[in-house]
């Protein structure tokens, strides 16, 4: 694979200012994939010649899931815990989806089907999935909580269908689901091509389970990198014969335990340890890991990175809250970092840009996670170029903080919780 080793856990927000890909003459296209549990060590040692294809027109970096390990945002490395930060931008201080069970989401952070169904209901979305879960709960179609949000196509359930899929202790039943899942989403792909999808395929993480590190890991891989070299296929099909103009991302949900490989949902560095392929031009210094710093992007980046092909336009008190940063078009800032000590507070980041301004911005409150908005102070503007700042807020309120540094191109958030 195309193999760029970075090294940083960062924590960042964008806001959203149009398109910043290449002009294209086609209608623009978003297709994400998540193959469940497969660390960055083992995707670049398994042979996988159709990631490595889409990675040629785009590129492959290494990853991370898990938050700001030890911070308000650390965030268990589980399944569904690791979909729901990919697909709201946030991390799960915010989306409120802890573990498999996926009890409370809050629904106040938008998925990215949600942004593209309200300002787009014209276009087609498009769900292929395993588990029913991802849709009903994650994405949350048709609740009240998410306006009664309903998608154009869905293929999934199937780890429900006991009579077509009889579940025996190997998991294979899993990978004919993935089949019936791949094989459906090459063909609507090929012949509806909507305008957002996602793709959800499981058994890597069921072999990574049963047999850890080893042949029988690493066979998944390869069969799902097939899958995806047929879903690959229908998506050029659509670039060749109609000019569309197609954004792929892959990648994983969380890495594997350390000892065996069995195992994850914890902080070492290999449950955290991810990656991202994709056919994207216009990567940016950022993906590229050419910023001057250690600093990997994060499973966060793939919606706002989303959001700017798609051309989608996020109101500024959602946008405030997203922790991803594009990986695609021009940055402001990076990597930002907040200290509070004696009523001061120091903020630094490091600066992509060099020209122009960054405003600081300071809440104390948290209205937003129950339907709220809250009421930002601008407490300075400085030089981007200077990549630090330090800002008095002993008249404001103890206790809770958050600041968001806004750069032109982009903005980064960090929260002070005392």
């Amino acid at each position: 694979m195309y193999k760029t080793i970075l090294f940083l856990i960062t924590l960042s927000t964008c806001l959203f200012s149009g398109p910043t890909s290449p002009a294209q003459t086609g209608s623009r296209k978003a297709l994400f994939i998540i193959v469940d549990g497969i660390s960055a060590d083992v995707i670049e040692k398994v042979s996988t010649p159709h990631l490595d294809a889409i990675a040629r027109e785009g590129g492959y970096t290494r990853a991370y899931v898990g938050g700001g390990k030890g911070t308000y945002s650390q965030t268990p490395t589980i399944s569904a815990v690791g979909y729901n930060s990919l697909l709201t931008g946030t991390w799960v201080n915010k989306h409120n989806v802890w573990d498999n069970r996926i009890k409370e989401p809050n629904y106040h952070y938008w998925t990215l089907f949600r942004f593209m169904e309200e300002q787009y209901p014209e276009k087609k979305t498009a769900v292929y999935s395993t588990w029913l879960d991802n849709r009903t709960k994650l994405i949350g179609e048709g609740l009240p909580q998410t306006n009664h949000l309903r998608l154009d196509y869905a293929f999934d359930g199937f780890e429900l269908d006991t009579i077509h899929f009889p579940h025996d202790k190997d998991a294979h039943y899993i990978h004919l689901i993935d089949e019936k899942v791949a094989t459906e989403a090459a063909r609507f792909i090929r012949e509806e091509s909507p305008d957002l999808s996602w793709v959800y395929l499981e058994y890597t993480d069921d072999m990574g389970h049963r047999y850890g590190d080893g042949e029988r890991f690493e066979e998944s891989i390869r069969i799902m990198d097939q899958q995806i070299g047929r879903i690959w296929q229908s998506v050029r099909y659509r670039q060749q014969q109609f000019g569309e103009d197609w954004q792929v991302f892959i990648t994983t949900d969380h890495g594997r335990s350390a000892d065996t490989g069995k195992n994850h949902g914890g902080q070492s560095d290999r449950e955290r340890s991810t990656w991202i392929t994709t056919n994207a031009t216009g990567l940016n210094s950022y993906f590229r890991g050419t910023t001057g710093t250690q600093v990997l992007p994060a499973i966060v980046d793939i919606m706002p990175t989303l959001v700017r092909h798609l051309d989608l336009s996020i109101p500024r008190d959602q946008a405030l809250e997203i922790d991803g940063i594009p990986l695609t078009g021009k940055l402001s800032l990076i990597n930002p970092t907040v200290r509070k000590e004696e009523g001061k507070i120091t903020t630094t980041w490091k600066a992509i840009e060099k020209e122009g301004t960054v405003k600081v911005w300071l809440a104390t409150t948290n209205g937003f996670e129950t339907g709220g908005r809250d009421t930002y102070t601008l407490l300075t503007e400085v030089p981007v170029a200077h990549e630090q700042v330090q800002v008095n807020v002993a008249k404001f309120a103890k206790g809770f903080y958050k600041i968001v540094l806004e750069g032109k191109h982009n903005t980064v958030n960090r929260w002070v919780v005392e």
